[in-house]
């Protein structure tokens, strides 16, 4: 008797399956630029440059962490793919950068084609909303190094912008506002925290209603992570942006720094926003400390931009015009800390 690939646990037919069942998905996500996507070694994607004058590419990578424990649990496959694409696409637009393409890497234990699909469905509606093409991606098929049932996830985007517009924090200084832009709720960050409080120290079922919420517990939790490119770009282009952050595991003190110039420090007053009723539901059932809250979750705010204080307004507008609403929630000041930082007022 002789051994096979497939009696090892990989079944390469079924992997095939999947890239023709992949191939309608990632076909509305194509963009003119794009020469080959699917199916190759390699995609093949041409710079913009009959609309840039200097291009400059931009490349992200992210994965969506333990939020996928929720869809395992659920059977819910599609939002993750939504938030894989979202977790990428934020941090290249954080430079004022388009986003031109995307690919994913999905690795199980076992191949379940169906599951695959619906992730791969989910990112396919992501790349779309944001604009970028989904041009490839990896499927591993890892006997033994999986639980069954399971699968990790990681996507990496590719964006370009002007080099003379790039938005790197550099113009940032004291008496700017930073604006807030709002989060739907945890976007993907936190789960493990999360998870414990209300899954695991609550003993929450998946169908019980969330305190606030509106919504189950699980459809608060796999709620897919807000999409900012096409907002970012928006700002870009009429407003004078400072800088721009995109909030995610570290929450504001972790993030909102990162682009400011040392020296500085941003002041927020968390009483200018509205923070989503999940996150005062988790630290009230943790119990959890709002100090550990502020460092571990966005607390309603998922993309942060600085502007002049005669901007703000403008800013503010063009978030609603694209469905966003936004607040001017703090200042950059003068630090005496060489290190830029981040200060939240009035948690409670």
């Amino acid at each position: 008797m002789t051994l096979t690939y497939r009696g090892a646990g990989v079944d390469a037919d079924e992997g095939d399956r999947l890239v023709e069942r992949i191939k309608p998905l990632a076909a509305r996500t194509m963009r003119p630029e794009v020469l080959a996507g699917i199916g190759g070694f390699s995609a093949l994607v041409r710079v913009p440059v009959e609309r840039y004058r200097e291009p400059v590419l931009v490349s992200g990578t992210d994965g969506v962490g333990t939020k996928l424990k929720v869809a395992f649990l659920t059977g819910v496959h599609h939002t993750v793919g939504i938030d894989l694409v979202a977790m990428c696409v934020n941090d290249v637009a954080v430079l004022g950068a388009e986003p031109l393409s995307f690919l994913d890497y999905f690795a199980t234990g076992r191949l379940e084609v169906g599951v695959a699909e619906r992730v791969v469905a989910g990112i396919a509606e992501g790349c779309a909303r944001a604009g970028c093409a989904l041009v490839g991606g990896e499927t591993a098929e890892l006997p033994g190094f999986y639980a069954p049932g399971e699968y990790d996830l990681a996507g990496f985007a590719t964006g370009v912008v002007e080099r003379g517009r790039i938005v790197d924090g550099s113009k940032a200084r004291p008496g700017d506002r930073v604006v807030g832009l709002a989060s739907n709720g945890l976007h993907s960050n936190g789960y493990s925290l999360a998870r414990q409080v209300l899954l695991e120290t609550a003993a929450l079922p998946l169908d019980a209603p969330l305190e606030g919420c509106g919504r189950a517990v699980a459809e608060e939790l796999l709620r897919p992570t807000h999409l900012y490119a096409e907002v970012a770009l928006a700002l870009v282009a009429a407003v004078d942006v400072h800088a721009m952050a995109h909030v995610t595991g570290g929450g504001l003190p972790g993030n909102l720094p990162r682009p400011l110039p040392e020296g500085t420090r941003a002041v927020l007053d968390a009483t200018r926003w509205s923070m989503p009723p999940v996150f005062r539901a988790i630290q009230k059932l943790g119990p959890v400390a709002w100090d550990e809250m502020a460092r571990t979750f966005n607390l309603g705010l998922g993309f942060c931009v600085v502007v002049a204080p005669s901007e703000v307004r403008r800013a503010i507008e063009v978030a609603s015009v694209h469905g966003l609403e936004a607040w001017e929630v703090g200042r950059i000041e003068a630090s005496a800390s060489r290190e830029a930082e981040a200060v939240l007022e009035g948690l409670s």
